[in-house]
């Protein structure tokens, strides 16, 4: 078809052409399809991430080829897509020290305690799950998946990052995000606790981890509330977050 017809055509309302976009918007919009691909409960139609990043289905289908060829995403056989192996590549290079040196702990905090232990870093507004493990012999576990987010002036997580810096430096560092008072409670005990805060019926401490030129970041465990020892735990925690802290300087 030559482009005056093709012009005619979508003058006429017959042809859905999309307007050509940035290589900028392009990539912010690869980036939104993986963000909303790794928050779905299942894979996805092509119509429906089309739908969900508010484009024509002709331009959501080149983004997908695109991290398709990255292997960022999968289709299966039905055509829907979710999340590739290509993620975990990169997401293994993420924090990749503070990672390894994490992992004994939170094994070692998962199954003493016979709880979900976790990492969780600062990003942007929100904390943001990094590495977890669950607990070995358990019969119920609750999950808390790499990836997961909460605001970060809310949780345990977020207190003891906080803990770490006073209120002025987290205005500069974070304006307009409140400031718990509670950190100033965290930073004597050198751990944080929370009840019923980012899940209702769930409690969480943490305790700072000081990253060597990056944002802190917390160690944390996450259980139904019960009878528990906190002082044990958190100090528990806190011990675990100097170990890790040795293995970054």
């Amino acid at each position: 078809m030559s482009p005056s017809a093709a012009k005619n055509l979508q003058d006429a309302g017959l042809q859905d052409t999309p307007a050509p976009v940035s290589p900028s918007q392009t990539l912010s919009r690869g980036i939104q399809a993986l963000e909303i691909l790794a928050a779905a409960e299942r894979p996805l139609t092509i119509a429906e991430l089309a739908a969900a990043l508010g484009v024509h289905r002709s331009v959501a289908y080149r983004i997908l080829r695109t991290l398709e060829d990255h292997s960022l995403l999968v289709r299966d056989d039905a055509g829907r897509v979710q999340p590739g192996p290509g993620l975990a590549v990169l997401a293994r290079g993420v924090s990749r020290n503070l990672q390894t040196a994490a992992l004994p702990e939170l094994t070692q905090l998962a199954n003493t305690l016979n709880m979900t232990a976790f990492v969780a870093v600062w990003d942007h507004q929100d904390c943001v799950t990094l590495v977890t493990v669950e607990p070995r012999h358990s019969a119920a576990t609750l999950a808390q998946h790499p990836g997961t987010r909460h605001p970060v002036n809310v949780g345990a997580p977020g207190i003891a990052i906080q803990s770490t810096m006073s209120e002025a430096e987290w205005g500069m560092l974070a304006p307009g995000l409140p400031y718990r008072p509670e950190a100033a409670d965290a930073r004597a005990l050198g751990y944080a606790a929370s009840h019923d805060e980012v899940i209702a019926g769930l409690s969480s401490l943490a305790a700072p981890i000081h990253v060597p030129g990056g944002r802190p970041a917390a160690i944390a465990v996450v259980y139904i509330r019960r009878e528990q020892d906190q002082a044990a735990v958190g100090g528990a925690l806190a011990e675990s977050a100097a170990r890790i802290e040795s293995q970054l300087a």
